[in-house]
C-alpha cells in the first residue's frame, strides 16, 4: 500500500506510465482506493549492510530509505526512459547487477523509489 499526497497525479503514473493494471476500485466520503495488479509480489527482507550494496550497485551510494519497490519487466531501459517521460526521476543506472539484471533505479512521481530489472541472458 502506497499513501500518496496526489492520488490522481499516482494513479496515471503506475496505471497509465507503468502500465499496472487496475484489479478494483473503491471509494467513500473518506477517500479513494485503486488495487492495481503488479503480478506475483514477494517481500525481500535485507539489513542495512546489503541495503547499501545493493544501492552501492544500482546508484553509487546509499539513497533509498526503508523501501523500494522493484518491478521485473521485459526492458528495463526503455521503461526507464517512458516513466522519465512520465514524471519520474533518473536515480541511477542502467547497470548489470552481479546477479545477472539489468536495473535502473528511479524515483516515482509521489518519492517512492523503483528498481525496474530485467534479466540478462
Amino acid at each position: 500500500m502506497l499513501t500518496v499526497p496526489d492520488f490522481d497525479a499516482a494513479l496515471r503514473f503506475y496505471r497509465d506510465a507503468l502500465g499496472l493494471d487496475v484489479e478494483a476500485v473503491w471509494s467513500s466520503e473518506g477517500g479513494h482506493v485503486v488495487l492495481l495488479s503488479a503480478g506475483r509480489a514477494t517481500l525481500e527482507l535485507v539489513d542495512e549492510a546489503h541495503a547499501a550494496e545493493i544501492d552501492r550497485i544500482e546508484v553509487g551510494r546509499r539513497v533509498a530509505g526503508p523501501v523500494r519497490v522493484a518491478f521485473e519487466v521485459d526492458d528495463s531501459e526503455a521503461l526507464a526512459t517512458r516513466l522519465g517521460e512520465s514524471g519520474a526521476t533518473l536515480v541511477g543506472g542502467p547497470v548489470t547487477t552481479p546477479w545477472n539484471d539489468r536495473n535502473v533505479r528511479l524515483e516515482a512521481p509521489d518519492g517512492t523509489q523503483l528498481t525496474l530489472f530485467t534479466g540478462v541472458e
